[in-house]
């Protein structure tokens, strides 16, 4: 079993200033959080050592990609052999599409976040791609009216 590793207030502010901005120097990070560098980057590199901090990425705009529309999906499937369900979780994380692919406990049996350019490729990607996949038994699609808060 995994020792919890115990943070205190410095931890949390530097995970905070981390989470807005992964490309801060360290002596920026050490600057906000109160500290001097060296001790700044020992607590940084603890966080990652102990998994807290597990890396860093840079956040794509999906629409300077071409791919404005985001689209959540819940599929439910019949399939009842693993191979099926297998198959099908493969394929579907294949699909460039898909940014966010979940199995889920009760229903739906899986979530998706679709990212395409437009209704049109939503459409495209529905029927030529999700819907004729073995075990689909209902597809229903959500479309967001306004984004309140984000990871992102």
């Amino acid at each position: 079993m995994r020792n919890k590793l115990s943070l205190d207030g410095v931890d949390w502010d530097i995970l905070f200033h981390l989470r807005q901005d992964g490309r801060l120097s360290n002596v920026e990070l050490a600057k906000r959080v109160g500290l001097s560098p060296p001790p700044c980057l020992r607590r940084v590199k603890r966080l990652e050592k102990a998994g807290v901090i597990r890396g860093y990425r840079a956040v794509i705009d999906p629409k300077a990609l071409g791919r404005g529309l985001e689209v959540f999906v819940d599929i439910e499937v019949s399939a009842s052999d693993r191979r099926t369900s297998e198959q099908f979780e493969v394929t579907v994380a294949s699909y460039e599409e898909v940014i966010e692919f979940r199995r889920m406990y009760g229903r739906p049996d899986y979530f998706l976040r679709v990212a395409v350019a437009d209704h049109a490729a939503y459409e495209t990607f529905l029927t030529d791609k999700l819907s004729g996949l073995p075990g689909v038994l209902r597809i229903e699609s959500h479309l967001t009216l306004k984004k309140i808060k984000s990871s992102d």
